[in-house]
């Protein structure tokens, strides 16, 4: 695996190494211990999928207090911009994103540490993601920030008067409202 570190720290781009051949391929998408050999140090213990079509965006999610999540997400069906915010408030960083394309084609991962809003956009006519968490999904702990903050400028890559969103996320406040947790 080639962990390769973003202009965010603690965000990684993983790619795997693919071996292919006639039959088809196969990669390693997660060893523990290649990720503690690049410092990286997760106890996964929930794994999530959906499916979803063109135009929609999830997010920006995070985890708030005790049910913060870290997440270890790649796509096995289409393409997707995948964004991750900093949330941290004492983080040189905090407010800016890292945006990656990840699809099943190119096979990336994004690890993405406690302390970001997360969320993507589906560029292809449908795509399954599918993520891990190093802590459960606690309903009560949920937060948000809205997607198309122009504070924040996320370009994601399709047209934000016809992305598909919830109604939930449609309600999250935007950043300048926002009071970070982490």
């Amino acid at each position: 695996m080639n962990f390769i570190e973003t202009a965010i720290e603690g965000v990684f781009i993983i790619e795997p190494r693919i071996f292919a051949d006639e039959r088809g391929y196969f990669f390693e998408s997660y060893s523990r211990a290649a990720f503690e050999a690049a410092g990286l140090h997760y106890d996964f213990v929930q794994d999530n999928q959906s499916k979803s079509v063109y135009g929609t965006v999830r997010g920006l999610h995070f985890q708030k207090g005790e049910h913060s999540q870290a997440k270890l997400v790649r796509v096995l069906e289409g393409t997707v911009l995948d964004v991750a915010v900093d949330l941290r408030r004492a983080s040189p960083t905090y407010g800016q994103y890292v945006a990656v394309e990840l699809s099943a084609e190119n096979n990336r991962q994004l690890m993405i540490p406690r302390g970001f809003a997360h969320g993507f956009s589906v560029l292809s006519e449908t795509a399954v993601f599918a993520y891990k968490c190093d802590n459960p999904y606690c309903r009560e702990s949920e937060g948000g920030i809205r997607f198309d903050d122009p504070a924040l400028a996320i370009d994601w890559r399709i047209d934000p008067a016809k992305a598909l969103t919830s109604d939930k996320d449609k309600r999250h406040p935007y950043f300048s409202e926002f009071e970070s947790c982490f």
